[in-house]
């Protein structure tokens, strides 16, 4: 039903109702009908489900089959390990992830708990979780509206929906009937929604919609929706099958293989299940989830609170912010910021002018018992630039000696408000309104077109303007209550309101742009105001677009795909069609980051590659479905959680570097030996500690790797991008390759030289060769030498640890035990480090091959 288009009459009809309320039988069988005025609560996961959730990765199951088969062939250790390991990563996801659905909660916290309402004729307070459709309700200064309503009386009703549609102004509401028109939620002026905020004046409403059925219901519905992956979990997903269907494929061979060669089937078993444990990371799911966590305390010290830590990584991702204007791009408090009294303006009283004393005067703010001044947003601006202006003593004083003694409120057609006051031994009376509205009722129409004219400048900027003017009257005018006082007017001045931009998000949308990543504002307000913020902020450009809710909801699907990226303002949106925005630049392949404070963000906040909330103004709807949330409200920072991100980001892909070098390595090694007709040169135990140990220790370090130089200066990854993109997969091929060769050298030549501890020699190299390799993908620019081998002092410590544990495998008796090896003469270490240092120098020469074609590259073109 449009209630908004219906007369009173014709919806108490429709509702069933009546001025006098519902008889108690009526609401009896409509709460049976209807249910209950609350929310729905989506069923959260439990801890079991969320457990077991960790272990569905592909790369995990794999190893989880690799350990049954090494505790069938016998060999318990490794089994114990691996199952180990596999434990601790769903341990660690397990703490991370399990949250409890707090947005619906949160929302359910928006309703008010009592309800003033007429039933039977009488005036009675219930809970607002029995109210049904049909029922008459009260409305008055302080009241969260209960349920979506229609409104049938008004006394100066003004209702704060920002939570709900972005606006940051106040609605003045009405009881007629509006014109048949397409209507975003901010136009419904005789409309109330449950969960927003009366903050002046009183009036009545007849519920329409409760429950679920309501606009803040449709929002909680939404919330509902699965959240979709992550970049770095969908990346992660498809390295996990990758690597596992090709260690699947090699262990199948390499079994097939040996059993042709008419080795023992138990023995091939137990080297293929070795390959499987060398070619799966199973140090890399905990390193990650480490690293995130690790980048999430850091953005905790910069004011960034990560509620979910894949959000961590997805900030480095993203191609769009797409933010909320009032409360996130600005301050959402209006403010004064252009005053300009009439030509020839006369001091009128105490030094002040009749555009100020009609400011100090022509408002219905109050001061409460504990000094704090309340009321609408608008009115609250103009005594605040009063006091400052003057001072507090002096509104108070001209608020006593010129009492008000009549007033006409504002309502939508005359589009201002009077007010009456004592003033000597006349009245002196103040309209403030709409600039049209004022000057309609001015006795001199000579400067109207001027005065328009002015107005249209300022509003063109983004500028709320008001007009206002005075008039005096004896004091035996017998009218004053009369409309007839609001004519004949004198010009007093106009009066700018605008909503602050806040103070660092200008150099901070730069430093976004600086990035590759493209700002937009999407917001409630009207689509010229918000374009002529969008245009200071240099969101919108010359050939950039602003469109308001109404087009786009003419808009089909597959147009706006095609024209998302180049509108830079949506103006007047719904919750709905913030949802579709979002849908439709992440159909375009781009990564969207969603900023807001409001209710009406939620949705589009949870269906978001990352959701933004503000910590301090947002509401718990907003921040129980955000990612992350601003600690501060300061748009800056998500710049520097950008850089973090992307700063994580270039880690994991150092760690993806690092263990599949080694793992590729280890796959080479054991597959290509019995084909060179060498011995299997490694154990299972000696693979897992290489994973584990060589691998985990300094892998785990270099989440401390600092950002590169350029890390803000680089455009966000294509959506489509590769985590092996970069040169990250050829590195891994060649370096592998080389680590490979040199270790089947090393086993060559020791057992040529008829070394019985040819495989200890092996095992060391492997290992020596890792913590080279570590150091040298530090950086994908920069040589180390330059660098600095210190400047990661955590690195550089977990190296020097594991160097001297894996000294104590080769040195200590009950390692050799444990670990099968054997100690080295200090000969053998020798030629054990003079190969392994060859890698780090290998590395280093791929670096300067790459600064060498860039450079020729550059001169070329």
């Amino acid at each position: 039903m449009n209630w908004h288009l219906l007369a009173t009459d014709r919806i108490i009809d429709e509702m069933g109702s009546s001025l006098q309320g519902l008889s108690t039988a009526a609401v009896e069988q409509r709460l049976a009908t209807y249910g209950p005025n609350v929310l729905e609560e989506k069923k959260a996961r439990s801890a079991l489900e969320v457990f077991l959730a960790q272990f569905k990765q592909f790369m995990i199951l794999v190893l989880c089959i690799a350990a049954v088969v090494s505790a069938i062939a016998g060999d318990f250790i490794d089994a114990v390990i691996i199952l180990v390991i596999v434990i601790l990563n769903a341990v660690i996801g397990f703490i991370q992830e399990y949250r409890a659905e707090k947005a619906i909660i949160a929302l359910k916290q928006l309703a008010t708990p009592t309800t003033k309402v007429t039933r039977n004729g009488q005036f009675k307070h219930i809970s607002s979780k029995l109210l049904v459709p049909g029922d008459i309700v009260v409305l008055e200064a302080g009241n969260v509206v209960p349920a979506d309503m229609r409104i049938i009386d008004v006394h100066g009703l003004r209702i704060e929906e920002s939570s709900l549609t972005g606006e940051s102004a106040s609605v003045i509401k009405t009881a007629e009937i509006l014109e048949l028109n397409d209507y975003t939620l901010g136009d419904l002026l005789n409309m109330a929604f449950k969960g927003t905020l009366v903050v002046n004046g009183r009036g009545a409403g007849i519920v329409v919609r409760t429950g679920m059925d309501t606009e803040i219901g449709k929002i909680a519905r939404m919330l509902q929706a699965d959240e979709p992956p992550t970049p770095l979990q969908k990346k992660m997903s498809e390295l996990g099958r990758k690597i596992s269907w090709i260690v699947i494929t090699i262990c199948a061979l390499l079994f097939v293989f040996g059993i042709i060669r008419g080795e023992d089937p138990i023995d091939t078993l137990l080297i293929a299940t070795s390959l499987a444990v060398a070619a799966i990371p199973e140090a890399l799911p905990a390193l990650i989830t480490i690293a995130l966590a690790r980048g999430a305390k850091r953005l905790v010290n910069q004011n960034a609170l990560v509620r979910k830590l894949s959000a961590v990584e997805t900030l480095g991702s993203v191609s769009f912010i797409c933010s909320d204007k009032t409360g996130t791009l600005t301050q959402n408090r209006m403010s004064i910021c252009d005053v300009r009294p009439a030509v020839g303006a006369a001091i009128i009283k105490d030094g002040v002018t009749a555009l100020e004393l009609g400011m100090v005067l022509n408002h219905d703010v109050q001061k409460t018992a504990d000094g704090k001044w309340v009321g609408d947003p608008t009115e609250l601006a103009l005594v605040d630039y009063m006091i400052a202006t003057y001072s507090e003593n002096l509104v108070e004083q001209l608020l006593m000696e010129l009492p008000r003694v009549a007033e006409i409120p504002f309502d939508t057609e005359r589009k201002c408000m009077t007010t009456v006051h004592k003033f000597g031994d006349s009245y002196i009376v103040f309209t403030k309104g709409a600039v049209e509205s004022v000057c309609d009722r001015l006795i001199d129409k000579v400067d109207t077109k001027s005065i328009l004219e002015e107005a249209n400048v300022l509003a063109s900027n983004g500028i709320r303007v008001l007009a206002v003017g005075y008039r005096l009257l004896p004091l035996h005018y017998d009218s004053i209550n009369d409309p007839s006082v609001e004519n004949n007017l004198i010009f007093a001045g106009l009066v700018g309101l605008i909503d602050p931009l806040r103070p660092d998000v200008k150099e901070a949308i730069n430093e976004c742009k600086t990035a590759g990543i493209r700002p937009v504002m999407i917001t409630g307000d009207h689509v010229e105001t918000a374009s002529a913020i969008a245009r200071e902020l240099e969101i919108l450009a010359a050939d950039d677009l602003a469109i308001a809710g109404s087009q786009l909801d003419k808009l089909p699907y597959e147009t706006l795909v095609n024209r998302v990226e180049d509108i830079s303002v949506y103006a007047r949106v719904s919750p709905d069609q913030k949802l579709t925005i979002v849908q439709a630049l992440q159909q375009k392949k781009h990564f969207v980051a969603m900023t807001g404070d409001g209710v009406n963000d939620a949705p589009s906040l949870r269906m978001a590659d990352i959701g933004v909330a503000m910590g301090v103004t947002g509401t718990d709807v907003s921040k129980a479905a955000a990612d992350m949330i601003l600690l501060d409200d300061n748009f800056a920072t998500i710049v520097k959680a950008i850089k973090e991100g992307r700063r994580i980001y270039d880690n994991i892909r150092r760690f993806i570097k690092y263990i599949m070098t080694c793992n590729g390595a280890e796959i080479l090694i054991i597959f290509c030996a019995p084909l060179v007709g060498l011995p299997v040169p490694l154990q299972p135990i000696h693979i897992l500690w290489i994973n584990l140990v060589t691998d985990g220790l300094p892998g785990l370090a270099l989440a401390s790797e600092k950002a590169e130089k350029n890390i803000m200066s680089r455009p966000p990854r294509p959506s489509s991008e590769s985590i092996f993109a970069g040169g990250v997969g050829i590195h891994i091929l060649w370096v592998g390759a080389l680590m490979a060769i040199v270790t089947l050298f090393t086993e060559a030549i020791a057992i040529q030289l008829q070394s019985n501890r040819w495989q200890t020699m092996v095992f060391t190299v492997l290992s020596l060769a890792q913590l080279g390799h570590v150091f040298a993908i530090r950086s994908d620019y920069d040589f180390i030498y330059i660098k600095g081998f210190s400047s990661n002092k955590p690195l550089l410590a977990t190296i020097l640890v594991t160097l001297m544990l894996q000294m104590g495998v080769i040195y200590l008796p009950i390692a050799n035990e444990i670990f099968e090896t054997q100690p080295l003469s200090g000969r053998e270490l020798l030629i054990c480090l003079a190969l392994s240092v060859s890698i780090f120098h290998a590395v280093e020469l791929e670096k300067w091959i790459k600064k060498r074609i860039k450079r020729q590259t550059a001169e070329t073109t």
